[in-house]
């Protein structure tokens, strides 16, 4: 498909934000928004885009991004969550950080932060940190993914075995309507698992559009973790259930 000036610009706006709005996108373009709806239909049935209520989302499938596009999208609200997260870890703490890029973003929040120590399979969150002099850095073994630093496998898995923390700070891929956090990889699942175990206190930090995300492997339930961090409020139905669970959720 061929697409004109203003599907290219669609397209690249819901990669980077996660999500287009038609009114917002009628307003942008100086067009009607039956001729963004348009858009956005011919956009879906080609395959690039999912219709929701309202606009449209990326459509990602089974197949995860790659590793610079996920991390320039929602740039923004990954760094709110980072900060409203990062503020609620003390001083003097132990912090396992597991892969993802809004893990990375928290690392850049706890550049200010004295006496840490952070054990971590993402080798970009140990670069971030190294510029903090107050945090000691410990760096799991394991088979070093290229496309985006992590380390995963067995050596992975038994490194963090050896350790019991204050915080996990960790990411995924989606988050269904059940409250199961999801991911691609069994590899990095099996660490992820390890890592909670491996935690006195367990922090999510997911941006909305893991909501509209699918993939095909379970790695936990919010009933296991502590709090969420995320930037819109998540459904209705999964937020009674975090009540239930005694999970709480902050919305940056």
């Amino acid at each position: 498909m061929a697409l004109n000036f203003r599907q290219s610009e669609i397209l690249e706006i819901a990669k980077g934000e996660g999500r287009v709005i038609v009114e917002d996108l009628a307003h942008r373009f100086d067009v009607t928004l039956q001729t963004i709806r348009r858009d956005l239909t011919e956009l879906a049935d080609f395959g690039y885009l999912d219709r929701v209520h309202g606009g449209a989302v990326p459509r990602i499938g089974v197949a995860n991004l790659g590793y610079d596009e996920r991390r320039k999208m929602n740039a923004a609200a990954k760094a709110a969550i980072a900060k409203i997260c990062a503020a609620t870890i003390p001083d003097n703490c132990s912090i396992i950080m597991n892969l993802g890029t809004t893990t990375e973003a928290v690392a850049r929040e706890l550049l200010g932060h004295r006496n840490i120590t952070v054990i971590t399979n993402n080798m970009n969150v140990a670069n971030i940190l190294v510029a903090n002099a107050g945090c000691e850095i410990l760096v799991a073994g394991g088979a070093l993914r290229r496309s985006d630093g992590g380390l995963v496998g067995d050596l992975t898995t038994q490194f963090f075995e050896q350790f019991k923390v204050d915080y996990a700070i960790i990411g995924a891929s989606a988050l269904d309507a059940d409250g199961d956090l999801l991911d691609y990889d069994l590899a990095e699942v099996r660490v992820s698992k390890t890592i909670i175990c491996q935690a006195r206190q367990t922090f999510v930090v997911c941006d909305h559009s893991k909501l509209t995300r699918s993939a095909p492997v379970r790695l936990a339930s919010l009933s296991e973790i502590s709090e969420v961090f995320t930037d819109m409020p998540l459904p209705e139905d999964l937020s009674k259930r975090c009540l239930e669970w005694n999970t709480k959720i902050s919305v940056a």
